[in-house]
């Protein structure tokens, strides 16, 4: 303003020097008033600004200190470096500056800590029986130099982190208690009532029913269960999730229970149990049940099976079925394939990737079945093991060496149209196909399968036959080529490769067979095959028997299970060598199971046999495969080493469970 006025008094001089004289007295007077009023004030506003200032930073830290969230700051290493009333009164003792927070919560450690690409992160922790939600975000101390008051360091460079607790124990315990009051809805099947009461006296079949009906409604009422009965032998059950929590922590114990019930029979009496939970209604709950059930049979029963929206969980099934002597499903299954085939121009048939004798030999059947209808049919197989060229040469020749029948992949998706039936035999799981993409190339996909169905499954299936209780895949088709057609008539060396896949998945009639298994194969006699021919087949070279010999002899007996590698190299067909060594170690005593690992392609090959005293499906299917009760296998993509010591980890857990004994 000085300035300005000295500019004014200039021109003011100019324009009147008498005017311009006392303009300029005027200037210099205030000149000095404002020099003397700002050296006078300088020191007042100074102080005051600083006493405000301080005020302010007091104002701010009282307020975070006594801030009802509660907060912390941590250096970038995760150590406390100040923490508010509401966080001590979490801590308690526990909470000391420069202790690393990982320390009072176990869940906040370097994995979940902020980054500059994610400054900001939730993480749910529990402490002392209370649950939080931890916010933590990053502070950058140069955009933030606010919080330099709190820091007894006021030089702290670096980034801090801010934590902060929002306790959600009240909103979990009512989450848990919604959940735990939904319903769940059920089904319970008594699997052989029919079997079981054919040899019971007259008057005592009423009370055996009467004690079975008595021991579900009892265990499912000790849950606040509601059991219905639907038919003889079906029953309905609705009852909360908490329930179905107990139940399983029990591991179904009514499955064993059970069998516990005989009055005048030697047959123990067994359970299917299905549930469904976690539907959005009571309608998905029901439907997830139904599957469930389905899921349940087709392994052979004698289990429960638990299905949500995301999640099927297998209990029990340690009883090996019992065989139904009628053949009135194989007679409507065979009637129904006839039907699809003859609206078809093409069949196109599978089985497993590396094919063995009980999954060609199927196809083999199938292909039989077809042709007796003047339909184009063609076999897909990719690889041709040891085990399957002997058959493969016996099937050519019984068709005068035609070519074209047996293809490969590539030519199966060139055939595939929605003018064709795709046929899959010894296998249900659409990734052990030996071509997937082609099961979505037509509507009309049938699955002729042996094995216990898993979760993963092929869909849709316009026909599926999946008989647990036969010894093979071969003796299923065996058995539909009689009701087929009138006119079916195998060729020797046909009826020889089907005749093969019964002996060997039944281990020479040792292992699974029953009195279906002596019809199919008397049928296969009838038709021309030729016993000697089939173990002419089938003898070993040097190599592959020094293999098992190797495999057999390096063997280790862990918790009763029988361990070993199988040499694979050198092999053409090293996967069925695995298979022929713990079949072999079946025949040491003490032996429960055997578990034979091959490596072969990148990939370990699980082969896993019993007699009749473990289940090694459920050990299988731990691992993420499959198959049935004394037969099973699966596929890991990592080295001996670790396959070995997965597979060692599996066995002391599921004993630990109880799930093994």
């Amino acid at each position: 303003m000085t300035v300005f006025l000295a500019v004014m008094t200039g021109v003011i001089y100019a324009i009147d020097p008498r005017a311009g004289i006392v303009a300029g007295i005027a200037t210099a007077v205030y000149g000095l008033a404002a020099v003397a009023a700002y050296t006078y004030s300088r020191p007042v506003v100074h102080k005051e600004l600083v006493s405000f200032a301080t005020q302010y930073g007091q104002i701010q830290k009282r307020l975070l200190k006594e801030l009802f969230i509660p907060y912390a700051l941590l250096d970038g290493d995760g150590r406390i470096l100040w923490y508010n009333e509401e966080f001590q009164k979490i801590v308690g003792k526990n909470g000391k500056r420069g202790k690393s927070v990982s320390g009072i919560f176990p869940e906040l450690n370097r994995n979940v800590m902020p980054v500059e690409d994610n400054p900001q992160t939730t993480v749910e922790l529990s402490y002392e029986e209370r649950d939080f939600r931890a916010e933590i975000r990053l502070i950058d101390m140069q955009d933030d130099a606010g919080v330099n008051g709190l820091l007894e360091d006021p030089e702290f460079i670096g980034s801090l982190t801010a934590l902060y607790l929002f306790e959600t124990t009240e909103i979990n315990r009512y989450i848990k208690e919604n959940r735990e009051q939904r319903m769940v809805a059920g089904l319970v099947y008594i699997d052989n009532y029919d079997e079981a009461l054919e040899n019971v006296e007259e008057v005592r079949t009423s009370l055996l029913v009467a004690l079975i009906e008595r021991k579900i409604n009892k265990y499912f009422n000790a849950y606040d269960g509601i059991v219905r009965k639907l038919e003889k032998d079906r029953f309905f059950i609705v009852m909360q999730e908490k329930a179905l929590d107990q139940i399983r922590e029990n591991k179904f114990d009514l499955l064993q229970d059970i069998k516990t019930v005989s009055i005048g029979t030697e047959m123990a009496m067994t359970l299917s149990i299905s549930i469904g939970a976690d539907g959005a209604t009571y309608m998905d709950c029901m439907e997830y049940a139904r599957s469930a059930m389905d899921l349940a049979l087709a392994r052979g029963g004698d289990q429960a099976v638990v299905k949500t929206k995301d999640q099927i969980t297998y209990y029990g099934g340690k009883t090996q079925q019992v065989e139904k002597n009628t053949r009135v499903k194989a007679r409507v299954k065979a009637q129904a394939f006839r039907e699809l085939v003859e609206t078809k121009d093409k069949v196109v048939v599978m089985g497993h990737k590396l094919p063995d004798a009980d999954s060609f030999g199927a196809a083999v059947g199938i292909y039989r079945a077809a042709k007796t209808l003047n339909k184009k049919v063609y076999i897909v197989v990719n690889e041709v093991t040891t085990s399957v060229r002997p058959m493969l040469e016996v099937f050519e020749e019984a068709n005068g060496g035609e070519q074209g029948i047996v293809i490969g992949s590539g030519q199966a998706r060139e055939i595939v149209d929605r003018n064709t039936v795709v046929v899959v035999v010894d296998t249900n799981r659409p990734s052990y196909t030996e071509c997937e993409d082609i099961l979505r190339m037509t509507p009309t996909v049938v699955v002729f399968d042996h094995h216990r169905r898993g979760s993963e499954i092929i869909t849709p299936a316009v026909l599926s036959y999946i008989e647990t209780n036969a010894s093979s895949a071969c003796e299923m088709v065996a058995e539909i080529l009689q009701y087929f057609a009138d006119n079916v008539r195998l060729k020797g060396g046909e009826a020889d490769c089907i005749y093969a896949g019964i002996m060997i998945d039944t281990d020479n009639y040792m292992r699974k067979t029953g009195v279906r298994t002596f019809e199919a194969s008397a049928f296969l006699r009838r038709c021309g095959a030729d016993v000697t021919r089939v173990r002419k087949m089938f003898r070993n070279d040097m190599a592959e028997y020094k293999a098992r010999a190797e495999a057999v002899r390096h063997a280790e007996v862990y918790r009763g299970f029988a361990l070993t590698v199988c040499p694979g190299k050198g092999l053409e067909s090293p996967t069925i060598v695995g298979s022929q060594a713990a079949n072999e170690l079946l025949n040491i005593t003490g032996v429960k199971a055997s578990i034979v690992l091959t490596e072969y392609n990148g990939r370990i090959y699980v082969s896993a046999r019993s007699i009749d005293e473990v289940n090694v499906q459920v050990i299988m299917e731990k691992l993420g495969g499959g198959g049935h009760l004394n037969m099973a296998g699966v596929q890991l993509e990592c080295s001996l080493d670790e396959a070995m010591k997965l597979i060692r980890e599996t066995l002391d857990e599921m004993f630990k469970e109880g799930e093994l004994e």
